[in-house]
């Protein structure tokens, strides 16, 4: 009778040892599939309505942004990404490497390219103050991450 319950004793163990180990190792591999998925890289932020007056100064466009922040901690490089608009207006980043955890904001009018500020050098506002979208795509034209606003808007990411 006591080698038979050693036997489950010693049976109990190896199956809780078992179930600890498949605990461990499954945070992982789930680990190891994220280093190959698609760097995080996220809408963080949208001003559509420029404050003041819609008067087409180039500081009331320049008001109008949208920021991007990297969550991860390398750099990814932006060249060829595109964000756009529900109505086709469509920035394409050129030759822009954002650093990790940091963030860079793209106004819509005119001013000198930063490490933290971007200008897409237009003379008319792009996104629409009551309902609108913001999608950014990679260089591949995949949607990284998509912003909404608005009446009738749902949500997409």
């Amino acid at each position: 009778m006591s080698a038979s319950v050693s036997a489950r004793r010693i049976a109990a163990t190896v199956l809780a040892a078992g179930a600890v180990v498949s605990a461990v190792a499954l945070p992982a591999s789930a680990h190891d599939n994220d280093r190959h998925r698609h760097p995080r890289v996220e809408i963080s932020a949208v001003q559509a309505d420029s404050p003041g007056r819609d008067n087409r100064t180039n500081r009331s466009l320049n008001a109008e942004w949208v920021e991007l922040t990297n969550n991860n901690r390398r750099a990814v490089n932006l060249d060829g990404w595109t964000l756009r608009d529900e109505d086709g207006h469509r920035y394409r980043f050129d030759d822009v490497r954002l650093a990790g955890r940091a963030t860079v904001r793209i106004h819509t009018g005119v001013g000198r390219d930063t490490r933290t500020d971007l200008y897409q050098d237009r003379r008319n506002y792009v996104w629409d103050n009551r309902s609108d979208a913001a999608t950014l795509c990679d260089d591949r034209g995949r949607t990284v991450d998509t912003e909404s606003w608005g009446r009738g808007h749902h949500h997409r990411r």
